[in-house]
């Protein structure tokens, strides 16, 4: 059985259903659940010296939205008696934060939720799913 399981999210309706898929593996296992919301970098441009929105608006706009999307997985988590630890991360590739995560905090599974994405809208756009699934030697169980 998984007793320490990391589940990221965007606040999406798929993700939070990731979020409650793993909140139940973890209550039937006696575990705890790890969520994590993985912030973007300021997307600084060469150029042009005006910048739509000044870094410390982006960087507290991101931080008080991705503390929300954690937020919101503990919440779930307490609804059903599951301890969770969240945490909000900055990287440019989401997926090796997520991997990052899962292992600094010594977790044996990640759930992840997919989107869905087919043909050329996932090819052009990626998936950090797939990625996930594609670098990471934990196991990985994915929720539609």
């Amino acid at each position: 059985m998984y007793r320490n399981i990391l589940v990221p999210t965007d606040g999406s309706d798929i993700s939070l259903k990731a979020v409650r898929t793993a909140c139940a593996m973890a209550k039937l296992a006696g575990g705890s659940v790890v969520t994590v919301s993985v912030k973007v970098p300021y997307p600084y441009s060469a150029i042009s010296e005006m910048q739509p929105v000044p870094p410390q608006e982006f960087y507290d706009a991101q931080e008080r939205v991705t503390t929300e999307w954690v937020n919101g997985a503990q919440a779930i988590a307490r609804e059903v008696d599951v301890p969770c630890k969240g945490f909000t991360m900055e990287a440019v590739h989401p997926w090796e934060a997520i991997i990052e995560q899962a292992k600094s905090q010594n977790c044996d599974l990640i759930v992840m939720a997919s989107h869905g994405r087919r043909g050329l809208s996932a090819l052009l756009l990626g998936s950090e799913t797939q990625r996930v699934l594609t670098h990471c030697d934990l196991p990985v169980l994915v929720v539609k």
